[in-house]
């Protein structure tokens, strides 16, 4: 019989567990408008501003219209602007707004919080061997994507 592996299941669990607490900091930080979904489509604008949805998609690893429909919520709140340069109304670029850019301090101190709980009692050596295999389960889906 098959020893039966609790990888999955457990990278599951911390995903679900993890954005709760997420979230909760973001609060303590009064940030409450956006979720932890969407605080992933905001880090990646925040390395990158004025990009693609394409590129964004790419970035987030999320679909097309699971990030179109995010991305609507975050115009409406005011955190981001669609924009369409010159007179191809097919190529549209995300920009963050000057309002969303003041959040990016807090937002980072939140994350810095977390990466020091997930890493709490782990050598560095440990963290890059962890971080390594995470790598290649994640190469290892992206590939069976397809995309």
């Amino acid at each position: 019989m098959t020893e039966v592996r609790s990888g999955g299941y457990l990278i599951s669990k911390i995903h679900q567990l993890s954005e709760r607490i997420f979230a909760r900091k973001l609060k303590d930080f009064n940030i409450n408008e956006i979720n932890p979904a969407q605080g992933r489509i905001l880090f990646a604008l925040w390395q990158e501003d004025n990009i693609t949805i394409q590129q964004l998609a790419k970035k987030t690893a999320l679909s097309k219209s699971t990030l179109t429909r995010m991305l609507d919520r975050l115009e409406e709140s005011g955190h981001i602007i669609r924009v369409f340069p010159g007179d191809d109304r097919r190529k549209v670029l995300v920009q963050l707004t000057e309002e969303n850019r003041k959040m990016k301090s807090a937002y980072e101190k939140v994350s810095v919080n977390m990466v020091e709980l997930f890493y709490k009692g782990f050598s560095d050596k440990e963290i890059d061997e962890f971080e390594s295999y995470l790598r290649r389960i994640y190469d290892n889906l992206t590939d069976e994507r397809g995309d």
